[in-house]
């Protein structure tokens, strides 16, 4: 004699595994977010042995073309001036550009961008290649 009540099971979907699953797919993309830089442009950089580590306030690049960027926006060199003044404004101390300049790209340009930030009371720091000179 078989004194179960016979039910029909409804199908149930267990959620406790995909609450893991979802935290470390959260954290694996919150940790990948923070190595991705979207302020690049793509040069080819001159190679140096020296590293210098310097906190960045804003990027400056320099293409093959000669033309200017602040971040990913591009700009005129007679503007260029104008539309640091912002992002050094928002670094109460010393504020640092990083002048990312093609290895093509002539040092008046270079030393344009290096006044413009003394002028403005900022260091100016050189990206560089990491591979080094051989």
């Amino acid at each position: 004699m078989n004194l179960r009540k016979r039910h029909k099971d409804e199908g149930e979907v267990h959620t406790g595994p995909l609450n893991d699953i979802l935290f470390i797919l959260l954290l694996f993309f919150l940790i990948v977010s923070t190595l991705a830089n979207p302020n690049v442009i793509k040069l080819s950089q001159p190679k140096s042995k020296s590293d210098t580590k310097s906190k960045q306030t804003v990027v400056v690049s320099i293409d093959a073309n000669k033309q200017f960027y602040v971040g990913t926006n591009k700009v005129s060199l007679d503007e260029l001036k104008a539309k640091l003044q912002p992002f050094l404004a928002k670094e109460p101390d010393q504020p640092s550009i990083v002048i990312n300049a093609d290895k093509s790209v002539p040092v008046e340009d270079v030393v344009a961008v290096m006044r413009i930030a003394r002028d403005l009371g900022a260091k100016s720091v050189l990206a560089v290649d990491k591979n080094g000179v051989k």
